[in-house]
């Protein structure tokens, strides 16, 4: 009898998980009861209606909650629905469950802007930021469209530019933050999103945009429906791709850039909110592009009264920061859907080319990397100016310069082979070690570290990192375990764990407390610490790397093309993956530990590699491997002697030196 009730239970609670309209009235109702027991607090409720329309002017609490409580409350609802509306576009149009309305550099742009108006221009913020951001939102969607303008606007195209302008952008903008501290303070809580509203013209803003965008997106769901089908296909239906893709993506980026230049950077709820639409059985893009946008505003709704209840009216904690309070919990609960409803494929590399041609880019690579190691070594800036030295001539100086040279090398290779890895068994070209999550829990440790601890030693933060990294990887196992550890699951666990993560970081250095802007450095990717000890561990960590590659080249080879292909050679999926993950975790967090959670390299090598002609995967990860070593030496070269005698982070550094070689061989893909 036991049994059997629940059992029954457990059928209705599957069946009320799997309809979108049940799980957003929950989080709705939840939000709305709590805003109503604010509200009781500030005001009686039966005066609501006259504070909302005609407030007593005398009465200072009706003008607060006119001109704040009620403002707040409607922008969260809207932006939180023009989040979810853009990402649910911008997912089927880059066909790939990780883009969000960050994708496209939308963010990168608008604090890039801002910063350097800080800095340089604080006259032109004197009529508000919103114009600035907007217009750097923009700056960096046109740059996006023309990366990727002569490839059609193809999702690969598009994803790849995007990536190249937001961590560009991003590297400046964290550069010109490391030198203005005390006056980007300010940037820290807007760019974490912050709903704080003074009157209702943000709201009406944002209320007139949507409801255009949202009609216009309407009106082209047919074309946008047809995008799940693969580019021949919706050409011979008479669909002008490069039309469709250009206008769905303006209007998105637009919606997108209206909410960063009125609240700021709200990034988790563009990814989540259709995710999580899809995971509750909207499988239509029509079903998403209504779900997804209520799906959003409950989640920014939900989140916001909760910070308020929490923190309390005068708190300025940032709301966007703290999303994933709410959307990460409920996307993890939510992942064992997936496996049952699925995710829609994405990119598959493209067939190899003759074998005699995998090896020249790695042949040539051995020696340059020698040569770029010789220069970082002995070539540098000093007091007196540049100088040649060798090991006789400057003992001492080699001793300082070699443990950090070959750390970040090693760290370079390590991120690349994971990186590689993880975009051939995926499928994904967004995937990346940070993805993963386990950069972001080694991250936390360190600060754990720095908060715990008045002085804390190199041993205790690295104790820290690894546990912080141990957490993250247990946590992505046991949510990724009941699905074979299936990539898409993996990737949106990894992201889930890594944004709750995040959102601590985020709060805590928008609190100014001088302990974290210590770390700033280290979390820009920063080789200053690296001593001989890191060394040999990056070294012993990087020959067994190096020594598994030929034995899961063949697993990264077959797995692309599919779980029937690989099991019809004999690939045990389940057994396959788990390696992987556990291969890649591990090689995560010993980079991460060595120079920080650096964003590029892991990345962008695999993408580099690739363009280079290394399609086979034993020379993917060698040559990717090469590219990661080679950033990271002419990194740490130009780090420490561009601004002699202040240093620029390593990570900042490869970013620089990478993006335009990216640019680069984006372009030369183009005219191929």
């Amino acid at each position: 009898m036991a049994e059997s009730l629940a059992e029954d239970s457990g059928k209705i609670l599957r069946t009320l998980i799997g309809k979108p309209a049940t799980v957003i009235g929950l989080l709705a109702l939840c939000a709305l009861a709590l805003t109503l027991q604010q509200l009781s607090l500030r005001i009686p409720l039966e005066l609501v209606p006259q504070a909302l329309w005609a407030p007593d002017l005398s009465n200072a609490s009706q003008v607060l909650v006119h001109n704040s409580f009620l403002p707040r409350t409607a922008v969260a609802v809207l932006a939180g629905a023009a989040l979810g509306l853009a990402g649910s576009v911008l997912q089927q149009i880059l066909r790939n469950p990780l883009a969000s309305p960050t994708t496209l550099g939308v963010s990168a742009g608008a604090q890039i802007a801002l910063a350097m108006a800080l800095v340089w221009a604080p006259s032109w913020l004197e009529g508000g930021r919103e114009a600035v951001a907007l217009a750097g939102s923009c700056v960096a969607a046109l740059v996006v469209f023309g990366l990727a303008w002569r490839q059609a606007l193809s999702p690969v195209a598009l994803i790849l530019a995007g990536l190249i302008v937001n961590l560009y952008f991003g590297a400046v903008e964290f550069a010109l933050t490391l030198f203005h501290q005390e006056q980007l303070i300010s940037l820290f809580i807007w760019g974490a999103g912050s709903l704080i509203q003074n009157d209702w013209s943000g709201a009406v803003a944002l209320s007139l945009r949507l409801a255009l965008v949202g009609l216009a997106l309407a009106l082209m769901a047919r074309p946008l429906s047809l995008l799940e089908l693969d580019d021949r296909s919706v050409q011979s239906l008479g669909v002008s791709l490069t039309a469709v893709r250009l206008l769905s993506l303006g209007l998105a980026t637009a919606l997108s850039a209206s909410v960063v230049s009125t609240v700021g950077v709200i990034g988790f709820v563009g990814l989540a909110a259709p995710a999580l639409v899809r995971l509750l059985g909207a499988r239509r893009f029509r079903d998403r592009l209504i779900w997804a946008p209520l799906m959003g505003a409950a989640l920014l709704w939900l989140t916001d009264i909760l910070v308020r209840l929490v923190a309390g009216p005068s708190s300025e904690i940032p709301t966007g920061a703290l999303t994933a309070v709410v959307g990460a919990p409920l996307l993890l609960w939510l992942l064992p859907q997936l496996r049952r409803q699925g995710i829609p494929s994405s990119q598959r590399p493209s067939p190899g080319k003759r074998m005699s041609r995998y090896w020249m880019p790695v042949a040539i690579g051995v020696p340059a990397l020698l040569l770029l190691t010789w220069i970082g070594l002995a070539l540098g800036r000093s007091a007196q100016g540049w100088h040649w030295d060798t090991w006789l001539s400057d003992p001492l100086l080699f001793s300082w310069r070699y443990p950090r040279l070959f750390g970040a090398m090693a760290a370079g290779a390590l991120l690349a082979l994971a990186g590689t890895a993880l975009q051939r068994f995926s499928g994904n070209p967004m995937a990346s070690p940070e993805v993963l999550g386990v950069s972001s829990g080694a991250a936390m440790g360190v600060v754990a570290a720095a908060l715990l601890f008045p002085a804390p030693s190199q041993a205790m933060q690295v104790s820290l990192a690894a546990l912080g990294a141990f957490t993250v990887l247990v946590a992505i196992l046991v949510v990724s375990h009941r699905s074979d550890f299936s990539p898409e699951r993996m990737l949106l666990a990894g992201i889930a764990v890594s944004t709750i993560f995040g959102t601590v970081v985020t709060v805590l250095m928008a609190t100014g407390d001088p302990r974290l802007f210590a770390l700033r450095a280290w979390m820009a990717g920063s080789t200053y610490r690296i001593a001989a000890g890191d060394l040999f561990w990056a070294m012993a960590v990087l020959g067994l790397a190096l020594g598994f590659a030929p034995l899961v080249s063949r697993w990264l080879d077959v797995m692309p093309l599919g779980e029937v292909t690989a099991r019809g050679v004999g690939i045990d999926i389940f057994r396959s993956r788990l390696v992987l993950l556990l291969l890649t975790a591990v090689v995560t967090a010993s980079a991460t530990l060595i120079v920080g959670p650096v964003s590029f390299v892991g990345l962008m090598a695999p993408h580099m590699a690739r363009m280079m002609g290394l399609s086979r995967a034993l020379p993917h990860l060698l040559g990717a491997a090469l590219l990661g070593a080679g950033l990271m030496c002419a990194a740490d070269w130009v780090g420490r002697n561009l601004l002699f005698p202040y240093q620029l982070p390593t990570g900042l550094a490869a970013t620089f030196i990478g993006g335009p070689y990216l640019l680069w061989l984006l372009g030369r893909r183009t005219e191929a």
